[in-house]
């Protein structure tokens, strides 16, 4: 999970490790939240399904960015 401060919130990306059977890959699912004064805000649902943990965390957290950016 990568955290930020952005323009008074705090972003959080996530990576959930989703593991399929056939063929036998492993991918990361991405989300984001966004928080405000330990209170959660938004939160994203997942965004797709990436390659490594950190694409998917970095996902999550364009997502925050761009939801505060549409509501500040």
């Amino acid at each position: 999970m990568q955290s930020e401060k952005y323009r008074g919130y705090t972003l959080w990306g996530h990576a959930i490790l989703q593991q399929e059977d056939n063929p036998p890959t492993e991918r990361f699912a991405g989300s984001g939240t966004v928080t405000r004064d330990t209170k959660v805000v938004e939160v994203s649902g997942v965004l797709g399904a990436f390659d490594t943990d950190e694409e998917a965390e970095l996902v999550g957290l364009s997502w925050c960015r761009a939801w505060v950016d549409s509501h500040g």
